[in-house]
């Protein structure tokens, strides 16, 4: 955690990027999961096209240079490329503290963004209220809805 009078914090990383036009789709979440538990920070896919017209994905992903190692390794054994690209970029980042909400169903984690000691977004922790909905069998947009009555 940041000390609590930083507006922002700049962060030092990696975006990867590798360009699929010969993998199963059913392989891509794998490989996301896979960097993700690796260290990745963000993981997502773009649909584009490529030679010859054809469908493909992007791929993009973003590390701290610490992780790059585990990063070329999960892709190069994991999917179908030959190479990729990366490039240093710099991150910039609000504050981020975490406040619990009591709801009728339990205590929920809220993570909130911090700009110049104000908070500047707030959102609810998916996972606990997926959980919530899923152990009480509410839909999750009410799990949400009763978090959003208990914020300032």
């Amino acid at each position: 955690m940041h000390p609590p009078n930083n507006e922002h914090t700049d962060d030092e990383m990696l975006k990867i990027e590798v360009n699929l036009d010969d993998i199963p789709g059913e392989w891509l979440g794998h490989v996301m999961d896979l960097l993700f538990r690796a260290g990745a920070t963000d993981v997502f896919y773009s649909p584009i096209y490529m030679k010859k017209n054809r469908p493909g994905v992007l791929l993009q992903l973003l590390c701290s240079k610490n992780d790059f190692d585990a990063m070329k390794e999960i892709l190069l054994s994991e999917t179908t490329t030959l190479g990729f690209r990366y490039y240093p970029i710099t991150v910039q980042r609000m504050e981020r503290r975490f406040i619990k909400v009591n709801t009728k169903w339990g205590a929920i984690t809220v993570k909130q963004g911090i700009s110049k000691g104000e908070v500047f977004q707030q959102s609810p922790e998916y996972d606990e209220c997926k959980s919530i909905a899923d152990k009480y069998g509410v839909p999750l947009k009410k799990v949400y809805e009763a978090v959003w009555k208990q914020l300032p």
